[in-house]
């Protein structure tokens, strides 16, 4: 038998509309492979006049979300509105009228995540989320379900499509930083405003998602380093090829030794050799290392209308399927089996510093002098010819230190008459 599921859908763009779409061009597969349909009987929009490239009956639209909890036929809510605010209310609403919730909300996840499991688990109604990391790769469900056995050493992720394009448009073309973005924006990659996708704000949103669910508590977001690509130049991206390495926007997320957590989104310098290396354009790409699979990779359109709609249409199902079993989760547990998360000045990596400086006798013994007395060991450095006779990059490659002895080293380099410019300081991962 075929079992017909109401469902409640709030926002219909990009990713809203997809689902709604596929639902209907899907319709019979769905219904061969999981015995269910399932009927949109009310879809929540902020603007009842917009123009929309895929079309729903008008009936079926409000701009009210408390609409959807008015219907007691509808079982399952898919959040996909965006934003913290009417997000928060309607997924708390729905988990209190005993509904079920799909999202693919990543910032109030990251945000409001421990209040709203915390609801949840109150109410024994499990959430799905898959949709909220790296768009149609299946990240969630796999650190939930299949490594359930595993403890996660580590992750490592390229997050965010726009940041991606640009870095490989840098890499690849020899583009500068504005033309790259230029580009990404004319293609449609980027948005009108691409501030969250530059500054590292989207990929530390979804960073955190992965480090509570590999690590049992939600880190919080004031708490974690986080660094854009704004500051990345083409020539920084030479000095990285030439020295065997690619610059990627890397997610890092780890256990240290003494089980506290650690979670960085920077810019960092990557071996040509290792797989997220090759990872360009839009695309997402995730390494997780546990101690009992060892070393797992992830790879897909991490956004987009099909990708995105794909991985909420696969929690809808799993949704529908529990509503009828005896089954319950909150899509996430909590425990106490790792520390907190450890401060971002206390996180300790290899660098590249890269300083414009006096093209003058005695300035790499002067830095070098404030690194050592920083306890920053060097591993190489590099100063080519000026061909002005003026100015010159000089790069330092250091071994491990911590970012807040990095940053104390940085204040008084920055004190030296020869340096000219802010100095450039992206983290150095072997992944």
């Amino acid at each position: 038998m075929i079992k017909s599921i109401g469902i409640g859908l709030a926002g219909f763009g990009t990713v809203g509309a997809g689902v709604f779409g596929c639902l209907q061009h899907q319709s019979d597969l769905l219904a061969q492979r999981s015995g269910f349909r399932f009927d949109v009987r009310s879809i929540v929009v902020r603007d009842l006049k917009k123009n929309r490239d895929v079309a729903a009956p008008s009936s079926l639209f409000t701009t009210s979300w408390s609409d959807l909890l008015k219907d007691p036929e509808i079982k399952i809510v898919v959040e996909l509105l965006g934003g913290t605010t009417d997000a928060l209310d309607l997924i708390k609403a729905a988990i209190e009228s005993g509904r079920m919730v799909v999202t693919g909300n990543k910032a109030l996840l990251a945000e409001h995540g421990q209040e709203i499991f915390a609801l949840a688990k109150k109410h024994d109604i499990p959430i799905f989320y898959e949709a909220a990391v790296a768009g149609g790769i299946p990240i969630i469900q796999s650190l939930r379900d299949a490594f359930v056995g595993n403890r996660i050493e580590s992750i490592h992720g390229i997050l965010n499509g726009t940041s991606n394009y640009i870095l490989s448009r840098m890499q690849e073309a020899g583009l500068d930083y504005k033309a790259a973005l230029a580009e990404a924006t004319e293609l449609g990659y980027a948005e009108a405003d691409p501030t969250l996708d530059i500054n590292g704000g989207d990929a530390a949103h979804k960073a955190i998602i992965l480090a509570a669910l590999a690590y049992g508590f939600w880190v919080k977001p004031e708490a974690i380093r986080v660094d854009g690509i704004e500051e990345v130049t083409a020539t920084d991206i030479a000095f990285a090829r030439n020295l065997g390495y690619h610059i990627k926007l890397l997610a890092t997320i780890r256990s240290a030794p003494d089980d506290s957590i650690e979670v960085t989104v920077a810019p960092t310098l990557i071996s040509k050799n290792s797989v997220l290396a090759s990872v360009n354009g839009v695309f997402n790409a995730i390494a997780v290392k546990g101690d009992l699979v060892g070393d797992a990779v992830f790879y897909g359109r991490g956004a987009g209308r099909k990708p995105t709609a794909s991985s909420v249409i696969g929690d809808l199902v799993e949704a529908a399927f529990m509503l009828d079993s005896s089954r319950r989760h909150v899509g996430f547990s909590s425990h106490t089996l790792y520390g907190a998360s450890r401060a971002a000045t206390d996180i300790c990596s290899c660098y590249y510093l890269r300083l414009t400086v006096e093209d003058q006798p005695g300035v790499l013994g002067k830095i070098a002098m404030l690194l050592g007395a920083a306890e920053i060991g060097i591993a190489s450095a590099i100063q080519p010819e000026s061909l002005e006779g003026s100015e010159t990059s000089l790069v330092f490659m250091t071994h491990q230190a911590s970012y807040g002895m990095m940053r104390s080293a940085l204040k008084e380099i920055e004190k030296l008459a020869c340096v000219k410019a802010k100095p450039l300081v992206f983290n150095v991962e072997a992944v």
